[in-house]
Order: structure tokens, then C-alpha cells, then sequence
């Protein structure tokens, strides 16, 4: 196993486009939350799950950062008890803006995290109003001054385009001030509108206008070259880092590698099957309270779904899919698994093979959500 992934499901506000598992963090049970993920951790290496190969951990949710600094502590402290911190190749955490008090970037740091994934999302302080986020457009510059001083060099934003409204030039102002941050890694992502969001109830009754397909690939192109200036190199298709600072934990993804899932609705991928645990916190604490494993649903990753996934998942990074790893890992060739699908999508100059590895072309950077439809049988 290479990761962990532990789900922090509380919110002070949720945000108009989010379909994660969250609550409102006023009157949830955080503090026995947090002791039920230990106790999960418990039951999962009283299975005989190791965490002894573990490479890095990812606080994510929700809103890991709505915990106050002795919730945090206490967590970090539960979090020792299983993983050794001191031998990870990366620690994160996802965090607001201004919920990220200095106070809590100290508890951060001495616990062992190493990395902040910072959910700014815009700079404009009418966009942020429109997608329900509570932090203003000074706020990302503060905390990650405030973060340098802690003595986190590892910190990375997020961005959104193709909001409700959003203009080209409220997009190049979002890129100049996030750019002028110099940071070394930088996320772009693309409004998806999800079921049982905000956005999709406005959008059902006419309400969300949102930019044409035109303007968001040319708010992707932007995105694109202007980190390419700035020397950030986009290895993966909405991630883009100084050499040397993409994500760690990310690419455990994208490489279709095994991790564990804490947490109510967390995800995981242990021992070739995938599972999900019970949303419902009440419920997750209730399972955890019995001695037993938090789990609702399994899925044993048959051979063929392993094949598509990797394909999918891997060509989703700059370096694309390794034919020789694909051997490996298979018993097959890419050519005798994929031959047809291959041969198609490069004659279309949507895919190309270099060297070791299929990659999406440039075009095909632009149709991914089609390349990676093919390899689905």
C-alpha cells in the first residue's frame, strides 16, 4: 500500500459546486469522529493491513483545516500511532484559506506535515460570493505568507475556470495573482457540475450561466501556456509543478497504485479491491464502535478492469502509460490488449507513442474525456 487517504467531512460552509461527503461542521460530533477513525485504523491492521509501505498521507474532505488546533493535534497523534511520519515521501493537507490560521499551520508542521493544497479556487471577490466560498481574494496571499513563515516551501493552490459568469479577463486576473505567488505547484480544474449540488438545482430551473465550450478550451489553453512561462510543467492534464514538486500522493492515483481510505465516505484500493465506507457519520461511528470495518460497498478489480484503469488513469499524466510496465504488471502486451484502440487514436492524433510510453497528444490533452472513453469495454 503507498497511501492513505483520510476523509475530514466538516464544513463551516458548503461550497455551491461540491458533491463530496460533508456536513455542517456546527453541532457534528468531531472529537468522537476523530477517535473513530483510529479505532478504523485499528481494525484494519488488526486484519492485517500494513501501513509499513506507506508513502504519503493526504488530509483531505470537507475541510481538514475546520478542526481547531487541539482537534488537529489529537488527529496527528492518532495518525503516528500507524503511519511513521518520518519515513513519507509526502504529508498534505487540504485547506481553506481563511480557516488556515498561523496557529494551526504550527500544529500542521510539528505533526510532520510537509505540503498544503490551499482550495482558492479564484481571486475575484464576486466569483468566490457566486460559488459559496468565505475566504476574500487577499485572504490566499496571507495565508501563504503566513505558511512560508511556518516554514512550508511545499504549498500548492487550486483553480477554477469556466464558473458561472466568469469572463476571460476575470480568468487572466486569477492566473496573474496566482502566479505572482510563485508558488511550485499549481491545480486548474474545470466547473463540473454534479448532482445534489447547488449549481445543479440552478442549473435544472435555467439559472447558472455558464461560459460556452469556447471560452472554457481557451480558458484551459491559457491556463496551459502561462504556467509552461512560468516554468510550471503540466504533468498530469490539470496539474502543473516545478520539476521535482508534482504531487506524490496524486500520482499514486494515476498510477492505478493501492491506498487506504479512512474516513466516512472515504475511497480506498487495497489488495486489488476497490472499496468505499459508509457516508453517513452517525452510522460510520456506529460500525466502528462495534470492532468492525466502516465498509458499505467492495468491488474485486477483475483483470480486464485493471487493464482499462491503468489506461485511463495513466494517460492522464504528461509521461503517459509505460509499455513495459503495462507488461509487467499484466502478463500482456499494450499491442495485444489495446492494439486496435491504439492504432485508431493515433491515426487520429489523439495518442502517440514515444520511446516507452502512449501518450495523449496535444489535441488529445483537449478530447481526454473521449481518449479515455475508448479504453472502456
Amino acid at each position: 500500500m503507498r497511501g492513505m487517504y483520510i476523509h475530514i467531512p466538516f464544513c463551516h460552509q458548503i461550497c455551491h459546486y461540491c458533491d463530496f461527503n460533508k456536513v455542517f461542521f456546527k453541532n457534528q460530533p468531531v472529537d468522537e469522529y476523530i477517535e473513530s477513525m483510529g479505532q478504523e485504523l485499528a481494525i484494519m491492521r488488526q486484519e492485517g493491513i500494513s501501513f509499513k509501505e506507506v508513502e504519503t498521507v493526504f488530509l483531505g474532505g470537507g475541510t481538514p483545516t475546520s478542526l481547531s488546533e487541539k482537534q488537529l493535534e489529537r488527529l496527528l497523534e492518532i495518525i503516528h500511532e500507524y503511519v511513521d511520519v518520518s519515513s513519507l515521501k509526502e504529508f498534505s493537507t487540504e485547506a481553506n484559506p481563511d480557516e488556515l490560521t498561523f496557529g494551526k499551520l504550527i500544529v500542521l508542521k510539528d505533526g510532520g506535515v510537509d505540503r498544503l493544497s490551499i482550495g482558492v479556487q479564484s481571486f475575484d471577490a464576486d466569483l468566490l460570493t457566486k460559488i459559496g466560498r468565505t475566504h476574500g481574494p487577499d485572504d490566499a496571499a496571507r495565508v501563504v505568507g503566513e505558511a512560508r513563515k511556518a516554514g512550508f516551501d511545499n504549498i500548492s493552490i487550486d483553480l477554477i475556470y469556466g464558473l458561472p459568469g466568469q469572463t476571460i479577463a476575470q480568468w487572466q486576473d486569477t492566473l496573474d495573482k496566482a502566479l505572482a505567488l510563485d508558488l511550485p505547484h499549481y491545480s486548474g480544474y474545470s466547473l463540473i457540475v454534479e448532482p445534489k449540488t447547488v449549481f445543479y438545482n440552478l442549473m435544472n430551473k435555467g439559472k447558472l450561466p455558464l461560459p460556452g465550450e469556447d471560452m472554457e478550451t481557451e480558458m484551459f489553453t491559457m491556463l496551459i501556456e502561462q504556467m509552461e512561462r512560468k516554468g510550471r510543467k503540466r504533468y498530469e492534464i490539470s496539474n502543473f509543478a516545478i520539476p521535482g514538486h508534482e504531487s506524490i500522493h496524486n500520482l499514486i492515483y494515476w498510477e492505478n497504485a493501492t491506498y487506504a481510505g479512512v474516513g466516512a465516505g472515504a475511497h480506498g484500493y487495497v489488495d486489488g479491491t476497490r472499496y468505499s465506507n459508509i457516508g453517513p457519520i452517525a452510522k460510520y461511528m456506529e460500525k466502528t464502535a462495534l470492532g468492525e470495518r466502516p465498509v458499505q460497498q467492495t468491488h474485486v478489480v477483475t483483470a480486464i478492469e485493471a487493464m482499462e484503469e491503468e489506461m485511463f488513469l495513466g494517460l492522464r499524466k504528461s509521461n503517459g502509460v509505460s509499455i513495459s510496465l503495462f507488461q509487467e504488471k499484466f502478463g500482456r502486451s499494450l499491442e495485444e490488449v489495446y492494439g486496435e484502440t491504439l492504432h485508431s487514436l493515433i491515426k487520429d492524433g489523439l495518442v502517440e507513442r514515444l520511446d516507452d510510453a502512449v501518450k495523449l497528444t496535444h489535441r488529445g490533452v483537449y478530447r481526454g474525456n473521449d481518449v479515455f472513453q475508448q479504453f472502456l469495454k
